[in-house]
């Protein structure tokens, strides 16, 4: 195979034929920098062309990266490494032990980074903390001996204050109003910040990190403006009152900080696999130190974060977890020996302790153990819950710092707690019913607190849609082995009910509702289509010919063009596959000959050198009358008509057959991470497929209701049912209807009548919700091609 970085003339080689073509294009995968034939140059020049272009690639926003290529480049990096330390200590001499110990710390430099990320992590968890327990008390009064003082600091050690801790006013309207403005200013400058400064420092940024792990690229998202406002605007937002938690957002800040730590070193700065581990063990350690459970964090990540987590990353992640929790508790932020801030006095977490608590002893904590209270005590809860899933709903949305970790379980909290008080009066109402033959005398049986705890844990699966990380987190929690049990029960069940009834969770609704290319590794389908189905055929493609394309209009079809890349073909009537280019590839090539300034703009372009065993084996015996240019020889070639851009083109992309299903071809996206597969039929292109088309597809197909996510005997079954339970509904209505006509003498009628009334009634057999208007373009049988062109509102990815 030729080096791409050789000259090419079609007038000194003789032009190969198709399987010459076929068979050669399939031989390697190796780019030609590593073969380094003809004398083209395989070292500097070509690595420093690699590293310009990854440059201009970290600031393209809004794209994806390609796992594969990332792979090959690193294999690439590796190799060469290699050849450079063949032989050094035999030509090194003295200077070996000295390359020895750049080996040790290059090879070492993954748990460099991973335990300055962790404690980093831990030192801003405890600031953020400290800076949170202030702010919430300093809305109330203020420490006369020290103003920097809380008042659980101010007051150590007394249980009902302190002459210390003054109120702001004796009179309770004005602290009403003190408060109020407090919360007001708290969360005004929480938001202008966020707005002015770092916008993407708004909400939880789970959704957004889940896409940046699996490879979507978001300028700033992790950067350090971000890390600085959303550490800056997160106690600012909890402080003023606002349903939020800080558990999401500590994931997005522990990320931020494993971004920015890990763009010091070159490694990281580089690889886009290799920043991915530190971004995933990062997410760990975020979740560690907002619950105090490092096992947790990493189940966490491994569950919800990441859709690419080998031994290595958790092995990592535990590390960075562990450090970031152990510089945690080293800080101490509470002096009372606890990690997370279920002990600091904050609305809904003091609410929650409270809830957590059982009836010992003579405490009743506001009323809650008071048995003369019991009814108005549910009455409260039941309302509190009915309010505080208002206010979670109403805030989350909120452009501030924002997670639903804690509210969630706030709300599970009040609701389990209601619970519990009403099967302890069940209990004392009926002491000898069979549901109670286990409860042993003298001990007591039902525990509100108990069914608290398990509210929590079961709201906090329910909205995310975890279970193994809830379980562990709730264990580290509390401690306590007897809770394990019930939780895996209660957790296994509300998994059950929200996968029957709900379509992933909060986090997956976000990218959904964000328009985001993320393929969930979770979801399995079943579209009973071919890829031909979904891949945008070639006619619609702007395509490359090897030869014959000027370097006019090749600029004019990269301004014109919205694609990220090209396919190269033999020419665009065969549409023969011979490569692809990208278009930061293409556009960086253009950029390099212009900047040289030695090349007409009348120049003919080349994508495709020769590659047949014998133009290989056969020099040329003439010099060619137009010979082509490379960018190494554009200096001492001045006025050539020729240049040579097959040094940027992926001889071997990844190619299907048009007849693989679906499901496979978003296998390959879910596992491999290409950015674009392309679609061939014996050599000849047909079309490409990327991430985005899927995702187009099941959309319209899930919204159409012709999903197909079971087999045709389920789905037949499925549809009977809906008959049957379509029929009862429907008889139950006449008869109510019948029964209000007859009451009300015939005033009130609730039947149907006149033009249509079959159709708003069910008659005729059918079913009034298969009347929907079809989706524009698809096909009789229900399923589409993928190609329509009149897209539902909702169901387009958003144009980025």
């Amino acid at each position: 195979m030729t080096s791409r970085s050789s000259s090419f003339s079609a007038h000194s080689q003789r032009r190969p034929t198709l399987p010459q073509r076929l068979h050669s294009r399939r031989l390697s995968t190796l780019s030609n920098a590593e073969l380094g034939q003809n004398g083209a140059p395989t070292g500097n020049v070509e690595h420093e062309i690699t590293e310009e272009i990854e440059e201009i690639k970290r600031y393209e926003d809004f794209t994806t990266i390609d796992w594969v290529q990332d792979a090959a480049r690193e294999q690439v990096r590796r190799r060469t490494r290699q050849k450079e330390n063949a032989g050094f200590f035999e030509h090194g001499g003295g200077l070996g032990w000295r390359h020895k110990m750049w080996e040790s710390y290059d090879a070492g430099q993954a748990w460099i980074v991973v335990t300055l990320v962790g404690a980093a992590i831990g030192l801003n968890a405890g600031f953020l903390n400290i800076v949170t327990e202030w702010l919430s008390d300093i809305k109330l009064g203020h420490c006369t001996t020290a103003f920097y003082l809380n008042e659980n600091f101010c007051c150590w050690g007394a249980e009902n204050g302190c002459p210390e801790w003054h109120r702001w006013s004796s009179i309770w309207p004005v602290n009403f109003l003190l408060y109020f403005l407090f919360s007001l200013i708290f969360s005004l400058t929480s938001a202008s910040l966020v707005k002015a400064f770092a916008p993407y420092a708004a909400g939880s940024g789970i959704s957004e990190i889940k896409c940046i792990i699996a490879g979507f690229v978001m300028k700033g998202f992790l950067g350090f403006w971000t890390l600085l406002i959303k550490s800056i605007c997160l106690p600012l937002a909890i402080a003023s009152g606002l349903s939020v938690g800080k558990e999401g957002p500590s994931v997005h800040y522990a990320v931020c900080t494993g971004n920015v730590i890990s763009r010091f070193f070159d490694k990281y700065k580089r690889n886009a696999a290799k920043t991915r581990e530190i971004l995933s063990a990062s997410a760990a350690a975020g979740v560690a130190v907002a619950f105090g459970s490092p096992i947790g964090g990493v189940l966490f990540s491994l569950e919800e974060m990441s859709s690419y987590f080998p031994l290595k990353t958790m092995w990592r992640s535990y590390f960075c977890a562990l450090v970031a929790t152990a510089v945690l508790a080293a800080m101490n932020p509470f002096r009372t020996g606890q990690l997370v801030m279920f002990q600091v006095r904050i609305d809904m977490t003091e609410s929650m302790e409270i809830l957590f608590l059982e009836c010992e002893g003579s405490h009743d904590y506001d009323g809650l153990c008071d048995a003369k209270n019991r009814w108005s005590m549910v009455l409260s809860l039941a309302f509190a819950t009915i309010m505080r899933t208002f206010l979670v709903v109403i805030s989350y949305g909120c452009k501030v710092p924002a997670g639903i970790f804690v509210p969630s379980m706030a709300i599970g909290a009040s609701f389990g707690r209601m619970v519990g008080i009403l099967v302890q009066a069940l209990h004392e109402t009926f002491p000898k019913s069979r549901f109670f033959s286990g409860c042993m005398p003298d001990v007591p049986c039902i525990t509100p607190g108990t069914y608290a705890f398990l509210g929590a844990g079961a709201a906090l699966s329910g909205i995310m849609h975890i279970t193994v990380s809830v379980v562990v987190i709730m264990f580290e929690l509390t401690g306590a082995l007897t809770y394990i049990l019930p939780t895996m029960i209660v957790v296994g069940t509300t998994k059950a009910i929200t996968t029957r009834f709900a379509k992933g969770g909060i986090a997956d609704r976000m990218i959904w509702f964000n328009g985001f290319p993320f393929l969930d590794t979770k979801e399995e389908h079943t579209f009973h289509v071919s890829v031909s189905s979904v891949m945008t055929h070639s006619s619609s493609l702007s395509l490359l010919p090897a030869t014959g394309l000027s370097l006019r209009s090749l600029e004019g079809l990269l301004a014109k063009s919205p694609y990220s890349g090209f396919p190269v073909v033999e020419d665009r009537i065969s549409k023969v596959l011979l490569g692809y280019i990208g278009r930061t590839e293409l556009r960086y090539a253009i950029d390099r000959t212009k900047r040289e300034g030695l090349v007409s703009p009348q120049a003919k372009c080349l994508f495709a050198s020769g590659n047949s065993s014998s133009a290989a084996t056969t020099p040329a015996t003439a010099p060619a009358p137009n010979p082509a240019v490379t960018f190494d020889a554009i200096a001492s070639s001045s006025g050539t008509q020729l240049v040579d851009f097959s040094r940027f083109v992926d001889p071997t992309p990844l190619a299907v057959h048009p007849r693989l299903p679906l499901e496979t071809v978003m296998e390959l996206f879910k596992k491999m991470g290409p950015r674009v597969i392309l679609v061939e039929y014996r050599g000849k292109l047909m079309g490409l497929v990327t991430v985005k088309d899927c995702l187009k597809y099941q959309f319209k197909v899930e919204a159409q209701g012709n999903g197909r996510h079971e087999s045709r005997e389920d789905e037949a079954a499925g549809e009977g049912r809906d008959e049957w339970l379509w029929r009862r509904i429907r008889g139950v209505g006449e008869r109510v209807g019948d029964l209000i006509g007859r009451i009300s003498r015939g005033r009130i009628e609730l039947r149907a009548t006149g033009e249509g009334s079959e159709r708003l009634l069910g008659g005729g057999g059918g079913d009034p919700r298969d009347e929907r208007e079809s989706i524009p373009g698809s096909q009789p049988g229900g399923i589409l091609d993928g190609t329509e062109d009149d897209d539902g509102e909702g169901l387009e990815l958003r144009e980025r």
